[in-house]
C-alpha cells in the first residue's frame, strides 16, 4: 500500500466527546441502532452467543464420541447435533463475525462518517436473531431438528419432519440479512472513501470484504432456490429432487454446491484482510506485494465458481469432468499460495514482537497452510474418493474454518480492541488464549486425519473398537478448546468494561493502516464528520 499521510480539514474535533450529542441512550440506542459501531458490537455480541451454542453442541457430539456403542442420544438426535451445528456455526458464528468486523472497521478505515444505508444496516442485523430462535426452537417441535446435515441434502431433506421446515425458513431470512450487508459493503467502499484515498490506497481488509460482497450477492440466490425447490419438494408436489417423479437428487448437490463453494471463501477471504493488517504492524514493516495481493483475492473469488463438483466425486460423474474440476481445484491453490508467501515475505527481516494478535496471525498462517494442503489433496480424484466423508474431510474443513476464520477473528479482536474500548486488554491472559487455543485445537482435529485414513466415517453416532483411542484424545482437545474460549470473553468484558490501561490512538505503532489509527481510542460516537484528506 502507498504510505499516507493525513490531513485533517480544518475545524476537524478530535476531542472524544465532541461529536457525542443528541444520539439515543438505553434500550433505543440498540433496537434502533443505525451507528455502524453500534451495528458491528451487536453483530459481534450475536455472533458470540452463537459461537457458543454452536460449541455447545459439538461438545455434545463428542461426549457421545468418547466411547463406542451408543452412550447418551440416540443417533436421530446425534444427527441433529451434528447438523445444527454446522448451521449455527457456519451462518450464525463466523458470517456474522466478519460483518461486525466489517461495520465497525471499513468506515473507520476508509474515513466514511458511516455505513452507507443506516436502517438497512439496522434492519439486516435484527433479520439474524429470528433466524436464530427459528434454529434454535427447531429442537423442540414434533420429530426435532432437521437431521440432514448442514449441506441438507435431498432426498433426506425432503422426508425430514417440521423441523426442516424451521431450518429452510431461517437459512432464508439469514440470507436476506447477507445480500443486505454486502450490498451495504460495496456501496459504502466504492462511494465514501476520504478524499485521495483511490482503491489501491484501501487497506487490505476492506478489499476482501469489497471482493466477499460481490461473491455475496452472487451465491446467496442460489442458496435459496435450493432450499425453495426442497420447500416445494416438501409441500407443494413438485419432484425437483424426486426420481420417481422424474427429478433427480443430485441436481440438488450442484445447486447446493455452486453456492457452497464460494461460500467458503466468503468465511475465509475477510481473514485473509485481518491477517494482512496485523502481519506488517508486528513486522514494522509494509506489507509485500500489496498489489498482488489484491489480483490474487480476487482470482480467488472467480476461481471459485468453476470448482463446486470437487465435493462430488463420488456422485460417478464422467471422468472428464472429474479431471477438469480436479485441476480447477489444484489452480485454486496458486493465488492462496500466493497470499500465504507474502505474508512470510513481509515478516522476514522484520523488526518482529510477539504480541497477542500477532501470534493468532502467525498461527492462523502456519495451521491454515495445514488445511490447504490437505484441500490439494482432497483435490485429487482418486484419494477424495477414497477418504470422501470420512473423518479426514472434517479435519480439514475444521483446520480450514476453526484455525483459519476464527484464528483470524481472534487475532482481529485483539488488534483492534484497544480501539473499540479505549483500554488495553490483559497481554498475560491473551496470549495464555492464545497456546490454549493453539494446543487444543491440534489435539482435536490432528487425530481425524488419522481416523479418516483408516476408514472412520463422519456423522456416526457408532463405530468399531479400534477407532476409540483417537476418538477419545479428540474428545480430550475439544472440552479445552471449548473452555478456553470463556478466557476469550473474559479478556474481551474486562476491557469493555474500562480496566486496563488507557489506550493511545495508534497502540501498535501501525504506520501502514487504514485512517482508524488516526483517531482518538475508544473511537468516538461520530468518526470523520469531516472527511480527512490522504494524500
Amino acid at each position: 500500500m502507498s504510505s499516507t499521510t493525513i490531513d485533517h480539514a480544518p475545524g476537524h474535533d478530535h476531542d472524544d466527546h465532541a461529536h457525542d450529542h443528541g444520539h439515543p441512550t438505553g434500550w433505543r440506542r440498540w433496537l434502533f441502532a443505525t451507528n455502524h459501531k453500534d451495528i458491528g458490537t451487536m453483530y459481534l455480541i450475536f455472533s458470540f452467543t452463537m459461537l457458543l451454542e454452536g460449541g455447545l453442541l459439538a461438545l455434545l457430539l463428542r461426549t457421545e464420541l468418547f466411547e463406542p456403542g451408543i452412550q447418551f442420544f440416540r443417533p436421530e438426535l446425534f444427527n441433529q447435533f451434528t447438523t445444527m451445528h454446522g448451521l449455527i456455526m457456519v451462518f450464525g458464528a463466523i458470517m456474522p463475525a466478519f460483518v461486525g468486523f466489517a461495520n465497525w472497521m471499513i468506515p473507520l478505515q476508509i474515513g466514511a462518517s458511516d455505513m452507507a444505508f443506516a436502517r438497512m444496516n439496522n434492519f439486516s442485523f435484527w433479520l439474524l436473531p429470528v433466524a436464530a430462535i427459528l434454529l434454535t426452537t427447531s429442537f423442540f417441535v414434533p420429530g426435532g431438528a432437521t437431521a440432514a446435515g448442514w449441506t441438507l441434502y435431498a432426498p433426506l431433506s425432503v422426508q425430514m419432519g417440521p423441523g426442516m421446515d424451521f431450518a429452510i425458513f431461517a437459512v432464508h431470512i439469514m440470507g436476506a440479512s447477507s445480500i443486505m450487508g454486502a450490498i451495504n459493503i460495496i456501496v459504502t467502499v466504492l462511494n465514501m472513501r476520504a478524499p485521495g484515498m483511490t482503491l489501491m490506497k484501501m487497506p487490505l481488509f476492506c478489499w476482501t470484504w469489497l471482493i466477499t460482497a460481490y461473491l455475496l450477492i452472487a451465491v446467496m440466490p442460489v442458496l435459496a432456490g435450493a432450499i425453495t425447490m426442497v420447500l416445494t419438494d416438501r409441500h407443494f408436489g413438485t419432484s425437483f429432487f424426486n426420481a420417481a417423479g422424474g427429478g433427480d437428487p443430485v441436481m440438488y448437490q450442484h445447486v447446493f454446491w455452486f453456492f457452497g463453494h464460494p461460500e467458503v471463501y466468503i468465511m475465509i477471504l475477510p481473514a485473509f484482510g485481518i491477517v494482512s493488517a496485523i502481519v506488517p504492524t508486528f513486522a514494522r514493516k509494509r506489507l509485500f506485494g500489496y498489489a498482488s495481493m489484491v489480483y490474487a483475492t480476487a482470482s480467488i473469488a472467480i476461481l471459485s465458481f468453476i470448482v463446486w463438483a470437487h465435493h462430488m466425486f463420488t456422485t460417478g460423474m464422467p471422468v472428464t469432468g472429474q479431471l477438469f474440476f480436479m485441476y480447477a481445484t489444484m489452480l485454486i491453490a496458486v493465488p492462496t499460495g500466493v497470499k500465504i508467501f507474502n505474508w512470510v515475505a513481509t515478516m522476514w527481516r522484520g523488526s518482529m514482537t510477539f504480541e497477542t494478535p500477532m501470534l493468532f496471525a502467525i498461527g492462523f498462517i502456519f495451521v491454515f497452510s495445514m488445511g490447504g494442503f490437505t484441500g490439494l489433496i482432497l483435490a485429487v480424484a482418486p484419494i477424495d474418493i477414497q477418504v470422501q466423508d470420512t473423518y479426514y474431510v472434517v479435519a480439514h474443513f475444521h483446520y480450514v474454518l476453526v484455525a483459519g476464520s476464527l484464528f483470524a477473528l481472534f487475532g482481529g479482536t485483539y488488534y483492534w480492541l484497544p480501539k473499540w474500548t479505549g483500554v488495553m486488554y490483559d497481554e498475560k491472559l491473551g496470549k495464555i488464549h492464545f497456546w490454549s487455543s493453539l494446543l487444543s485445537f491440534n489435539l482435536t482435529f490432528f487425530p481425524m486425519h488419522f481416523l479418516g485414513l483408516a476408514g472412520m466415517p463422519r456423522r456416526y453416532a457408532d463405530y468399531a473398537a479400534q477407532f476409540t483411542d483417537f476418538h477419545q484424545i479428540a474428545t480430550i482437545g475439544a472440552f479445552w478448546f471449548g473452555l478456553s474460549q470463556l478466557l476469550f470473553l473474559y479478556v474481551v468484558l474486562k476491557a469493555y468494561s474500562g480496566k486496563g490501561a488507557p489506550a493511545p490512538s495508534n497502540p501498535w505503532g501501525a504506520e501502514d493502516g487504514g485512517l482508524e489509527w488516526t483517531l482518538p481510542s475508544p473511537a468516538p460516537y461520530h468518526s470523520f464528520e469531516t472527511p480527512p484528506v490522504v494524500q
